[in-house]
């Protein structure tokens, strides 16, 4: 293959970035998908090598037939490709190829490679992405596959929606990762060595004393000294200094989407019965749908057991059944989602509930079509799946609580 040379504008990659990211990619693990071993027996040092063939064969259609053709097996080379040839149009069709295709399963592996790639609006969608599904980003494979330096930013992070011991689990098991890349035994003190001063971003004294007595006291990364000062923090009224943050992580705040302006109650509603209270939404920007705040009784105090569900065309996303109790006023009362369910732009989902409970509940009335929240606007529309009374001018599900 010739030389491909090009004239930088003033906007495009400098020589200088370009430099950084082929120095960062040496000898890194990062991308890498071929390795080489080298030297003499029982001396062998294993290196990553980077193979970009198919990029190249990508980036040479859309050089010469102007077509892009993505993958996700294809997509990171190219743009590794993009960049360093200084095609600003191939790399943003990459970039956004990138954006729509982000989950929780991938978000933690791209995270590090926007960063790689300079590219600080794919690093911000990263982000929002891992503190509202902080959980499933961290438990997903892709986790264990990151930079050391991708994971103390992420350990680290104050926005995290997720409980210290599941911050804890991810962490040991990116170090029994590391410890095979590095081809150590792995062994907790070899564990604690390739966590370095990572082990100190997790917040250790703010689990619940269950979690830390069954899962980080027992889990031998921690020294006997250790161990002992935070069963004391817990415990003790005069509490060890610790090494570890004692203030637990702030989270993201919940936002709610309240769809009705009034409510009501009449002595023969709400019937239920089994039957599906459902209604159709759609937002502006990605947001992550926590749970739906629901009506409860309008005759004093009562249980109340809701089945939830999101659908987006018939595939359910996310659901739970659990128990609430509600005051007898006309507050909402949340339901939440084991997860928050990650929602698209531009794209309908269903919203569902199935109660059992007082029959004399509220209902909502005067619901709008169109409902802004912040930066994010809300549309509404009627569900087939509803059979149940459930429309936009009245019925349940006053509320869809979210992260944005």
């Amino acid at each position: 293959m010739g030389t491909l040379r090009a004239s930088p504008s003033p906007d495009q990659t400098s020589h200088q970035g370009k430099a950084i990211r082929n120095s960062v990619m040496f000898n890194n693990e990062l991308m890498a998908d071929v390795h080489f071993v080298v030297g003499q027996p029982g001396r062998t040092q294993r290196l990553p090598g980077h193979r970009l063939k198919m990029s190249y064969f990508y980036f040479n259609r859309y050089i010469y037939c102007d077509e892009i053709d993505l993958t996700a097996d294809t997509v990171l080379a190219t743009l590794y490709a993009a960049k360093k040839y200084i095609v600003p149009h191939l790399a943003r069709a990459c970039v956004n190829f990138l954006e729509t295709s982000l989950s929780a399963k991938n978000a933690c592996v791209l995270l590090s490679q926007s960063c790689l790639f300079e590219e600080p609006e794919l690093t911000q969608r990263c982000w929002e992405v891992i503190d509202a599904q902080a959980e499933l980003a961290l438990r997903s494979e892709g986790f264990c596959d990151i930079d050391s330096q991708t994971l103390e930013s992420i350990l680290q992070r104050e926005t995290l929606n997720a409980k210290e011991i599941v911050v804890f689990e991810a962490a040991l098991n990116w170090a029994e990762a590391e410890c095979q890349r590095q081809e150590l035994t792995s062994s907790t003190d070899n564990k604690r060595k390739v966590l370095g001063k990572a082990m100190y971003l997790l917040r250790i004294p703010t689990m619940a004393l269950d979690d830390f007595a069954n899962g980080a006291a027992q889990s031998g990364v921690l020294t006997l000294n250790e161990t002992n000062d935070i069963f004391l923090w817990y415990t003790a009224a005069k509490k060890p200094e610790l090494k570890f943050a004692s203030q637990p992580r702030k989270g993201l705040a919940p936002q709610r989407c309240h769809r009705f302006q009034s409510c009501a109650y009449r002595s023969n509603q709400w019937r239920y019965r089994g039957r599906c209270d459902s209604i159709q939404f759609a937002v502006d920007k990605r947001v992550f749908i926590a749970g739906f705040g629901l009506y409860g009784s309008s005759c004093g105090s009562a249980e109340y057991s809701a089945k939830i569900e999101l659908k987006r065309q018939g595939v359910l996303l996310g659901q739970n059944l659990s128990k609430y109790f509600s005051d007898g006023s006309s507050n909402t009362f949340p339901v939440w989602f084991e997860y928050p369910v990650q929602i698209e732009p531009d794209t309908f989902y269903t919203a569902s509930v199935v109660l059992d409970g007082n029959e004399l509940s509220y209902f909502g009335q005067e619901g709008m079509t169109e409902v802004q929240c912040g930066k994010v606007t809300f549309q509404f529309q009627c569900s087939s799946d509803s059979t149940n009374g459930t429309g936009v001018q009245g019925g349940q599900i006053p509320e869809l609580i979210f992260y944005a």
